[in-house]
């Protein structure tokens, strides 16, 4: 398949410069796709950003470095990529759990982070339902949060923070505020300022509203989404597990056999429904057509 060696064909870039500074837009290059694309789907495979499969990559060879050569620390560290020694052996020490000099001790422990190697497991036995539509700007008036997904982070801080709102009366105050019935459910949820580079985006809980002037609370903003080309894909289940699973579909699955590819906008898992009859999913990717 194009894209797997697309993908591979990347991988094997980052490892022939990995001692060079990291050039987003040459490492989407080799795999034929825009930057933001590239690193979006990056991430969505491998639960990587690619500046921190990069940063693992050199810290393993760096370790193994320090066990067989008797090199200066602080050469190794710029040889890796940094700036003192001091921040190597921050980095180090967080990444192996010991120091550079502890490191050339003999039968001390090391963490290996391998070279990555691209394969697919093609099923077929499982639809997936999607649309895609046009649709005009719109508003959503919530609350957010930082988070990051290096180390997975948010696929704990998001649903965290969710059970907090629940908890504290924040997600009513959202509903009570945007005019919805009481037993009325939070629209969607909102990853947006997405930095493909270090990980780190916001995750925005609410609901929609067409009113300018809806009581903004210190606490709460309403965000603006432009108008945009957006696939829609129909979740089964509620379940965390459930959507998870339909998010890496979505990246493993239907983007490469696709014509679009991600756009640098806000994506969103929407809910249908009250508290009384239940609610349904969908997951909105924005997306525009490839180029290449």
């Amino acid at each position: 398949m194009d894209w797997i060696n697309s993908m591979q064909n990347a991988i094997n870039y980052m490892e022939d410069n990995i001692l060079e500074e990291i050039n987003y837009d040459k490492i989407a290059q080799c795999a034929y796709s825009s930057t933001y694309h590239f690193q979006r789907m990056f991430s969505m495979l491998t639960g990587f950003t690619v500046g921190e499969y990069i940063r693992n990559r050199r810290l393993t060879l760096a370790a193994q470095e320090l066990s067989f050569s008797k090199e200066r620390i602080t050469d190794i560290a710029i040889k890796y990529g940094y700036g003192t020694s001091e921040a190597f052996t921050k980095a180090f020490q967080r990444f192996h759990g010991i120091t550079p000099t502890a490191a050339r001790e003999s039968g001390v422990k090391l963490k290996s982070f391998n070279s990555l190697s691209i394969q697919v497991t093609l099923k077929g036995d499982k639809e997936m339902n999607y649309k895609i539509i046009e649709k005009e700007p719109f508003k959503i008036f919530g609350k957010d949060f930082k988070t990051n997904i290096i180390g997975g982070r948010c696929f704990s801080e998001i649903p965290e923070f969710y059970a907090k709102c629940i908890s504290d009366g924040t997600s009513a105050k959202i509903i009570r505020n945007a005019g919805k019935p009481e037993n009325g459910i939070l629209d969607v949820g909102v990853l947006f300022n997405h930095n493909p580079q270090d990980g780190s985006m916001r995750y925005m809980i609410g609901c929609d509203v067409t009113d300018t002037n809806t009581n903004i609370l210190t606490e709460f903003r309403i965000l603006e989404i432009p108008s945009l080309t957006w696939a829609i894909f129909e979740v089964e289940n509620n379940s965390d597990e459930d959507i998870h699973e339909m998010w890496r579909r979505i990246g493993s699955e239907w983007f490469p056999a696709s014509s679009y590819e991600h756009a640098d906008a806000p994506e969103m898992e929407r809910y249908y429904g009250n508290n009384d009859t239940g609610c349904r999913c969908e997951i909105w990717i924005p997306v525009i057509k490839k180029t290449y």
